[in-house]
């Protein structure tokens, strides 16, 4: 399978699962984003269309003790500062929209992270 090809059925994924899912005020979705090198979470109210929060690999608290951002214990401390972060604006439920990409490795560990930090979805 080439890179195009790969690109493109995450592509139809994202949009197919995009159809289901809507991030409000109260309940926002959980968005990932994952490259080889980093990995990106934010909460989005799409009601207003608007970004409440986000957090990455490339924050300085995260990235404190870790070898590489592209790895699922990186994921996993990403995970628990975005459930952190939205403990602290009032959100305790989420909708988790994993953007294509399949749930395991970096995506299942981010989502165990935001988990434990008391995120519920």
């Amino acid at each position: 399978m080439h890179r195009k090809d790969k690109v493109e059925a995450r592509q139809r994924r994202k949009r197919r699962i995009r159809k289901k899912i809507q991030g409000t005020g109260q309940k926002p979705r959980l968005t990932v984003f994952k490259s080889i090198k980093q990995i990106y979470a934010q909460l989005v109210d799409d009601t207003q269309q608007r970004v409440l929060t986000g957090i990455s690999t490339l924050n300085k608290e995260v990235q404190a003790g870790l070898k590489s951002g592209g790895n699922s214990d990186a994921a996993k401390k990403v995970g628990e500062a975005i459930g952190k972060k939205a403990l602290g604006l009032g959100i305790t439920e989420v909708v988790f929209d994993r953007n294509g990409f399949k749930y395991h490795g970096r995506i299942k560990a981010l989502a165990d992270g935001a988990r434990e930090a008391g995120l519920k979805f």
